[in-house]
């Protein structure tokens, strides 16, 4: 389905026609109608399929062609589950609504708490924002949402993953009332927590399900290597960054510390594929910015990171993801692999597997749909090969009982006691012997 096939105003037509969009998506094929028509709706999608705009087009078109319930009131709120996300939706639906005379803010934690305040004090139709903070400015009553039409969760799976329940239910009952219309996406909607907070958020909902997020992505080569040690992971860092061929490159850490001693590692080389730059969790609001606009300018060549960029960053540039510690969740790596093979492109997943990730591959294995063996990478050998789950206790036991009964010899036949004088039968009974009387010695 073409764009300019959508039932939607000819300025938003033209303004996402001057942007290069063209062709939909399967997930805003299939969810921007539905939502125009005003239905609540529950997307089930895998990362990098487009979500962005499949909420933004039904967005701007309401806010475009409707009259507001209230001229203070925002009209639509976006809640994303990290900044960073939120200011890329942010940024995506600042250049849409150039020129549609809509001005949308941004609310996220980590910027300065007045200039907000004084942002929301002018009524913006559109806010993009963080959970936590949108809460923090609902309870100084900095806005108010009684006149919210919509209402969209990203990722609201990784919200519920990062603490954001209670701040989700306080805004829900903020825009508690029957003419708003809400969208939740996610990657999975089979969570019990996910539906937990549907079932408070959506009234009776059109369920979408566009990809199961343990599918393969095919835009995705990836690879398994195993490594004995530390140090041998970052020998195979080196050689996976100086032998793939990629504008960019993002590694996974699991501490901030690696984060660091990689940056520093890689650095050390004085090699432009390798140039490095860190994101961390703990930087300030200010400095994280700062890196991620370098990054995507192309400053650096690789970006070493936790699980802070794994959700819904739109890096064009990046085809090689590496994972050099393994996450728990088979969401997560869904999430990280899913950094690359964006929009159409191909991209090279490879994690390297030491004997503290084998318990997180084994449940990353069971939770996807296709085959993930690792193997020893050509260049460099290793001792470990994995490691084989021992029986469990109570299959042994009932093994060892069992080869007991089997082989166990028969027991022998009880003989009867004989009366010696008369042969007749003594029975079972035991012998009674007449105590020995001690002689004084001579």
């Amino acid at each position: 389905m073409q764009i300019s096939d959508l039932p939607v105003h000819h300025k938003l037509i033209k303004t996402l026609l001057d942007k290069g969009f063209v062709q939909l998506t399967d997930v805003q094929q299939k969810s921007i109608l539905p939502t125009l028509q005003g239905n609540d709706v529950l997307v089930q999608s895998q990362t990098g399929s487009g979500k962005t705009l499949a909420f933004l087009i039904p967005t701007l078109q309401r806010l475009l062609t409707t009259k507001a319930l209230s001229k203070k009131d925002p009209r639509a709120l976006i809640i994303a589950p990290t900044r960073e996300l939120a200011k890329q939706v942010f940024q995506e639906a600042k250049s849409l609504c150039n020129g549609l005379n809509i001005r949308p803010a941004l609310v996220i934690g980590g910027d300065n708490y007045n200039d907000q305040c004084k942002l929301l004090a002018k009524s913006p139709a559109l806010i993009v924002g963080t959970a936590g903070r949108i809460a923090d400015h609902l309870a100084s009553r900095s806005f108010f949402l009684n006149g919210l039409e919509m209402l969209i969760l990203d990722e609201a799976d990784r919200m519920l993953d990062l603490g954001f329940a209670d701040a989700l239910l306080q805004i829900n009952q903020q825009a508690d009332h029957r003419k708003r219309q809400t969208l939740l996406f996610s990657a999975t909607l089979e969570h019990v927590s996910v539906k937990q907070l549907a079932s408070n958020m959506v009234q009776s909902p059109v369920r979408i399900n566009v990809s199961v997020s343990t599918a393969k992505h095919e835009n995705i080569k990836q690879s398994f290597y195993f490594a004995d040690h530390v140090e041998q992971k970052d020998a195979l860092l080196n050689t996976v960054l100086r032998e793939t061929a990629y504008d960019q490159a993002i590694v996974f850490t699991a501490t901030r510390e690696d984060t660091d001693r990689l940056v520093a590692l890689l650095n050390a080389h004085n090699d432009a594929k390798l140039q490095a730059i860190g994101l961390r969790g703990d930087l300030p609001q200010s400095q994280r910015n700062n890196v991620m606009t370098a990054f995507s300018k192309g400053q650096h060549s690789v970006l070493v990171t936790t699980d802070v960029a794994s959700r819904g960053l739109d890096l064009p540039k990046v085809g090689l993801v590496v994972n050099f510690d393994l996450p728990p969740s088979p969401d997560e790596y869904i999430h990280r692999i899913g950094r690359t093979g964006r929009a159409g492109n191909s991209g090279v997943a490879v994690s390297l597997l030491g004997k503290r990730d084998w318990r997180n591959y084994t449940h990353i294995k069971s939770h996807i749909d296709y085959d993930i063996t690792p193997v020893a990478h050509p260049d460099h050998t290793t001792k470990f090969t994995g490691i084989v789950a021992p029986e469990s206790k109570r299959k042994h036991s009932k093994q060892v009982n069992r080869k007991k009964t089997t082989n166990a010899a028969p027991s022998p036949s009880i003989k009867k006691r004989i009366k010696t004088m008369d042969g007749a039968e003594a029975g079972n009974m035991p012998v009674m012997r007449k105590k020995r009387r001690n002689t004084p010695e001579e």
